[in-house]
């Protein structure tokens, strides 16, 4: 079982690793995966611009490298810890993978399927149920994704005021 410090501690490495993936201009969305006895086993962050591939998501990078590292693709008893709410396609990578504990940090109102949207943990029909814990760190979660997109907007309000000069 984590203890309080633990689960902080991984929240914060996932949070590292959005950081690195604000670096590369990628949406600041960072994962973790911890195996029983609390090694970090797989890292990730968004990379679907740098890799021009919609599945280079936090999580399913940090997945496939805990599948490599322990040599099997079941991570029984293994938690994962996550900037943002997962998408379905994360979600089922995390129930076929039979993650334990999900941790994650903002909620996602477009695309989440821990809840938000849709709650893909809870399909009964479903063999593996795998038991989420929102909100850890939810607030610096959701600030950074808003800090992100913000920048994104006024560099692209910039570039069309300065487009608009140079045409008068």
């Amino acid at each position: 079982m984590l203890s309080s410090a633990d689960k902080k501690k991984y929240m914060e490495l996932a949070i590292d690793q959005a950081k690195e993936a604000e670096k590369q201009g990628e949406v600041p969305i960072g994962a973790v995966v911890v195996d029983p006895e609390g090694k970090v086993i797989g890292t990730g962050y968004n990379r679907r611009e740098l890799d021009e591939d919609s599945t280079q998501h936090a999580e399913m990078i940090a997945i496939k490298e805990a599948c490599h590292n322990l040599g099997m693709w079941r991570l029984i008893d293994c938690s994962l810890f996550v900037t943002l709410e997962p998408c379905p396609m994360c979600a089922g990578a995390i129930i076929n993978s039979r993650i334990k504990n999900v941790y994650f940090g903002a909620l996602d109102p477009k695309a989440g399927a821990c809840g938000s949207v849709v709650d893909l943990f809870e399909v009964e029909k479903f063999n593996h149920h795998p038991h989420s814990i929102r909100g850890l760190y939810r607030d610096q979660c959701a600030q950074m994704l808003k800090d992100f997109f913000r920048a994104i907007r006024e560099k692209q309000k910039a570039e069309k005021l300065a487009k608009k000069a140079e045409n008068n």
